[in-house]
């Protein structure tokens, strides 16, 4: 679909249709205003859809993006969107070798179990204590943040007011986050599960002074006021798809194929230009919206460009025709997949492995975690293959910078898998690849992306999947009433880099419309 070349004049355009700008675009069109929405793919969806990736298999992959925490139940219920999650009655499971036997942290399947899993890992009632005043802590703090971020940005000094909690603002917002995870826990394993949360995505130390690691932690742990993260039925592309369907109902244009190029203008307005197979047009609109990176909108007004980003990880997906056995004999495989299996991410792993990716070399031990989406929803198999008991499994590493990969990305590639896959069969008790399924090609159903892909595939800049370091979520200098503003008046940050932006969770998008719907005209 394309829409006519010429000048066309919307009361928005919006650039990009990754699920921020549609979450954008169906609040501006329920609320009466002509919006267009141009992408530049085929599809919509950005990084967070559905897809096959192994050929003649009918098994949809959230590809990229693949569980939803920060998504507020008010944007579901504000669209109506016909989109459901499912909680998972496994937090993690975290295999080790003790003694001189293999054993492991499962966490969750109810309190008496947890505090049972914790004390035969430890022997002893102290981590556990120490675990519910953590996170007793963080749910508090999570109760008073999360619905901040739907509303204007808070001051520094408000939002530590609303919080009131004053060992838990320093701990959080003041102090880099290993302090805390020491002072609260002794058991390196323990340590290191807590840490995890602070490092997806973002390649820093436990203690380091920038306090990207507290930042991360912040948006991992304050989701939906519990920080639980839960499984997308359908996959992540249910979301696009829903948020599509909604914003088409109430009438706004979505058209694919469609590249912006230029964005110009001034106090009254601004224009797109983008580019199609057939040639170039215009769009003409009182405000656009830009679903991108800060470096794709410094691009697109001939701005100077922020600080280049850079991501720190990698993803690979997988089809199996079965779960692996494990070597922890008192732990199901089914349960110790089904909620987050961390791999190499105990707390002195974790800072040898920064250690070794910050001097240019790949982790020895990389660490990363794996769940098991098809446990919890069966539905993106093909009857057939969930008939034969066909799993997935989706595994993020960590600690992994871009820069790594410079120069030969497809060799750092496939020595990193190898490597990490490594560190996970040193916990099971047959090899993964004896489990992996193939494709239509006999090739195993296997699919890794580095962040120098996913710079390539999504225009991720430095394959940041939060398009920068994250913020923290209130004002700071030229953050403006919503976090999305920019300077320029008729154009606004809808993307992962506004001001608490970040993950699947449409506050940007949703943000970037009360900007514009309090403007008026």
């Amino acid at each position: 679909m394309s829409v006519n070349q010429g000048t066309r004049a919307y009361d928005a355009v919006i650039v990009g249709a990754g699920h921020n700008g549609l979450v954008a675009a169906a609040y501006l069109a329920r609320a009466g205003r002509s919006v267009l929405v141009l992408e530049r793919l085929g599809h919509t969806g950005g990084a967070a859809v559905s897809s096959a990736p192994f050929a003649g298999v009918e098994a949809r992959l959230s590809r990229y993006s693949y569980l939803v925490s920060l998504l507020p139940r008010k944007i579901v219920a504000d669209l109506g969107l016909d989109f459901r999650l499912r909680s998972r009655t496994i937090s993690s499971y975290t295999p080790v070798e003790r003694a001189g036997r293999p054993t492991g942290l499962l966490v969750g399947g109810g309190e008496a179990r947890t505090r049972d899993a914790f004390a035969r890992l430890t022997g002893g009632a102290r981590e556990y204590a120490a675990w519910q005043r953590f996170y007793g802590m963080t749910g508090r703090v999570a109760e008073r943040v999360f619905p901040t971020l739907t509303e204007p940005l808070p001051t520094r000094d408000e939002l530590r007011r609303r919080i009131d909690d004053e060992s838990a603002w320093r701990a959080l917002f003041e102090e880099p986050i290993g302090a805390a995870v020491e002072e609260y826990f002794e058991d390196d394993l323990v340590r290191g599960v807590v840490l995890t949360d602070a490092l997806i995505g973002t390649f820093a130390d436990a203690h380091d002074p920038s306090l990207a690691q507290n930042r991360c932690f912040l948006y991992h742990v304050i989701g939906g006021g519990t920080g639980a993260w839960d499984v997308p039925v359908g996959g992540m592309g249910a979301l696009t798809d829903a948020l599509a369907a909604t914003a088409r109902a109430a009438g706004a244009e979505i058209v694919t194929g469609h590249e912006a190029v230029r964005i110009t203008g001034d106090e009254s307005g601004a224009e797109v230009t983008y580019r199609t197979a057939d040639g170039e047009g215009v769009a003409a609109a009182r405000h656009v919206l830009v679903n991108a990176a800060p470096q794709e909108l410094a691009a697109l007004t001939g701005d100077t460009p922020p600080e280049p980003a850079e991501g720190a990880q990698l993803k690979v997906n997988m089809l199996l025709t079965r779960l692996p056995k494990l070597r922890d004999p008192d732990v199901d495989p089914r349960e110790a997949f089904a909620g987050t299996f961390h791999i190499a991410e105990g707390y002195g792993q974790l800072a040898t492995a920064h250690a070794q990716a910050a001097a240019g070399r790949l982790p020895a031990a990389p660490p990363s975690e794996i769940y098991c989406h098809s446990l919890t929803d069966p539905t993106i198999l093909g009857p057939e293959l969930a008939g034969r008991g066909y799993q997935t499994l989706t595994l993020f590493g960590l600690h992994t910078p871009a820069r790594l990969f410079d120069g030969d990305n497809d060799g750092v590639r496939e020595e990193l898998l190898d490597a990490t896959l490594a560190e996970l069969d040193a916990h099971l008790a047959e090899p993964l690849a004896d489990c992996l399924a193939t494709d239509a090609d006999g090739r195993p159903c296997i699919e890794a992306k580095t962040p120098l892909d996913l710079e390539r595939d999504l225009r991720l800049p430095g394959g940041n999947i939060f398009h920068r370091a994250l913020s923290w979520p209130y004002s700071q200098t030229d953050t403006g009433r919503w976090g999305v503003e920019t300077p320029h008046p008729r154009v606004l940050l809808c993307g992962a880099g506004a001001v608490r932006g970040g993950g699947v969770s449409g506050v940007p998008g949703h943000n970037a419309a009360m900007a514009v719907l309090e403007q008026g005209a």
